[in-house]
């Protein structure tokens, strides 16, 4: 048995080895903490302190009981905690989460093993619904949508960003506060959110009467989105990669003569002298400002890609390894990665090295004219992820390794911003819970060129739109491969463009294989070109299809910014799961594969080789068939068929948006 305290806007519960607290956190939202330390550290880590709200706390026998407006907590003396919800209907408050122990009798709710002086492995279990479904814990590539049943580790990898919060049908958001790297299992036993490495559990609850609702209280919680910068709603043309300055202007010409637009051109990694140098090589790069200057011309904006990784062959390496920072290993040699020689990373958690790597940043891209910067391998990509053998300025990596990619961001933005930009959006290979509020474009990460691939990415997308990050794209056609010249990629760089049209950003990228006739245009680089990757580079008959629908996401601009300004106060994407629009209808939640893009467009890509038919299904009200203008009610699945030349999706009626497809 333990004690209960209460206190003006707080319960704590002590015993024999945990101090517990619950407190108010915004609006019908409850944030628990507890440790065995015998204190409670006050750190909010990403979380945006939230004004004062007046709960109403009650001291019971055995119990307290706390309430935030729907939402209730109950701790007994025991230790257990159970959340209730106002049903809105009733005005009863009925059982949302309740916690768990996983030994015999009625104790040890949550769990801690030592190791560090003031660290633990932690965990606490909740009871599983089997009629529940969750969404959410970032992009993985796993090919699950509905997280039910599954098991996810929370670290980052290449095609693996872990946001530890999960939006839950029973109407309530649950945010794990710990970017300890750890593991989450949402499976049919029980619910159990792990931490490797922490002082302290830390989550919170957020109770609301609909999707739209939650993610709006959880964005207020993390942060919303800035404003979406026009130009980055058409599209982007990137590939693995122009090898000079020549060679992507000749390309950006190549469009501009085609009279096909052009938003974005992307420069990828390589383009300078020395990891860690972050800047061109003078050589094959002569003049980045003229570069910039003709590319504004054509009204194509230039991103440049940017890794924190770092060389001992660096002009800067030994003066910031002098000064800690970068990251280092607790034992053994340096070295995260082995990539033409040992690679170090930058410790984005140290604000002296974000400050160093700006000022370099600064005077070799940004006063060259270049404001967009794409911030690859941001997990860090280490090799091997043992997280726990690396120290940064904080401490032990493993306590803190979520946090990597959203100070990486944090970076840029904050940079930027002191230079006066307004409009700013970076590419990042992952993110992290608040990331959104620094401009973060998210993708999916270097997938394979494959049909199966294309399945998972539209599960990817929507996964990330339930985690809180309105902006997102996808390498279309996939990252690795790509026979340019075989009929299998032909089909699919056709079916991966219509998903890309209905992403948040339309971006072509990849590493495609060389055809024998390939010609290398600079032999002897040390990072290579892959294969063409233009719209031109697909045969005749793809060209003019991708250029339909690059000429289809032009049109949709309007459309597509109305909903990025709807991001920003919100929180919700334009890539929607149907539940989010038809939080009522229960079908809808068992839909993985197809989806809304704003409200008024159902898509429902097509991810199978050969296949020109499937099922869809339609909510309520009345939708029309985009390519036969047919009407059909919703409330039902219907068949719906789309050749290569075409793609499947409907149109609410009365929809002004109508108008862009015919």
């Amino acid at each position: 048995m333990g004690y209960l305290i209460v206190t003006d806007n707080a319960i704590e519960f002590e015993r024999r080895g945990e101090l517990a607290r619950i407190i108010p956190w915004g609006e019908n939202t409850l944030r628990f903490f507890s440790s065995p330390n015998g204190y409670l550290v006050d750190e909010d880590w990403t979380l945006i302190r939230q004004p004062e709200i007046q709960t109403v706390i009650e001291q019971r026998e055995h119990e307290a009981v706390i309430t935030n407006g729907i939402l209730r907590a109950v701790i007994n003396d025991n230790g257990k905690v159970c959340y209730y919800k106002k049903n809105p209907a009733t005005g009863e408050f009925e059982l949302l989460l309740e916690e768990m122990t996983e030994f015999a009798f009625d104790s040890f709710y949550r769990t801690y093993r030592a190791n560090g002086s003031e660290t633990h492995r932690a965990n606490v279990l909740f009871k599983p619904d089997r009629s529940e479904h969750f969404y959410g814990l970032g992009g993985e590539h796993n090919g699950c949508f509905d997280m039910k049943g599954s098991t996810s580790e929370l670290q980052h990898r290449n095609t693996k960003s872990s946001i530890p919060f999960v939006y839950s049908s029973k109407n309530y958001g649950f945010l794990w506060n710990n970017p300890s790297v750890g593991q989450c299992e949402l499976t049919n036993n029980h619910t159990k959110w792990v931490a490797y490495r922490t002082k302290q559990v830390d989550y919170l609850v957020i109770a609301g009467d609909s999707p739209a609702e939650i993610m709006g209280r959880y964005a207020n919680l993390t942060g919303h989105a800035p404003d979406f910068p026009d130009f980055a709603a058409g599209f982007w043309q990137s590939r693995l990669r122009y090898e000079s300055q020549e060679d992507l202007l000749e390309v950006a010409r190549e469009y501009k003569r085609r009279n096909i637009p052009v938003s974005v051109m992307v420069i990828d990694y390589f383009h300078w002298t020395e990891q860690g140098d972050f800047k061109f090589d003078p050589e094959l790069w002569p003049d980045p400002k003229a570069m910039v200057d003709e590319l504004k011309e054509m009204g194509i904006e230039l991103m440049v890609s940017i890794w924190p990784t770092s060389n001992p062959l660096s002009e800067n390496y030994a003066y910031m390894d002098d000064h800690n920072m970068i990251l280092r290993t607790e034992n053994g040699l340096y070295g995260m990665q082995d990539f033409y020689g040992q690679q170090d990373y930058i410790d984005t958690l140290n604000p002296k090295a974000r400050d160093y790597m700006w000022q370099l940043v600064k005077k070799n891209y940004y006063d060259s004219g270049i404001k967009y910067f794409w911030l690859d391998e941001a997990e860090p990509g280490m090799i091997p992820n043992h997280y726990d053998n690396i120290r940064c300025c904080r401490g032990n990596f493993e306590e803190y390794a979520l946090l990597y990619p959203y100070y990486y961001e944090k970076l840029f933005y904050e940079g930027l911003t002191k230079a006066g930009e307004k409009n700013i959006i970076t590419l990042g290979r992952a993110g992290y819970t608040g990331s959104q509020r620094y401009g973060a474009l998210l993708w999916s990460g270097d997938v394979p060129s494959t049909f199966e691939a294309l399945n998972k990415s539209v599960r990817t997308g929507l996964a990330m739109a339930m985690s809180g990050i309105p902006w997102w794209t996808t390498d279309i056609g996939g990252f690795w491969g790509g026979d340019i010249e075989s009929e299998e990629f032909r089909e699919l760089i056709v079916r991966w463009f219509q998903f890309g049209v209905f992403c948040p950003v339309t971006r072509l990228h990849g590493k495609r294989e060389k055809p024998e006739h390939h010609v290398d245009r600079h032999p002897g680089l040390a990072e290579m070109s892959g294969g063409d990757n233009e719209l031109w580079s697909f045969g005749e008959e793809n060209y003019g299809r991708l250029k339909k629908l690059v000429e289809l996401r032009e049109r949709l601009r309007p459309y597509i910014m109305q909903y990025m300004m709807e991001a920003k106060e919100t929180g919700l994407s334009i890539m929607r799961p149907l539940f989010v629009e038809y939080p009522e209808d229960d079908e809808c939640y068992g839909i993985e594969d197809a989806y809304l893009f704003g409200r008024d467009i159902l898509f429902a890509p097509i991810t199978e080789r050969e296949q020109t038919r499937r099922k869809v299904y339609l909510p309520e009200g009345s939708w029309i068939n985009i390519n036969d203008q047919s009407r059909i009610e919703g409330g039902q699945w219907t068949a719906a068929e789309a050749d290569l030349d075409h793609f499947i999706a409907f149109v609410r009626e009365g929809a002004e948006v109508l108008t862009v497809f015919e």
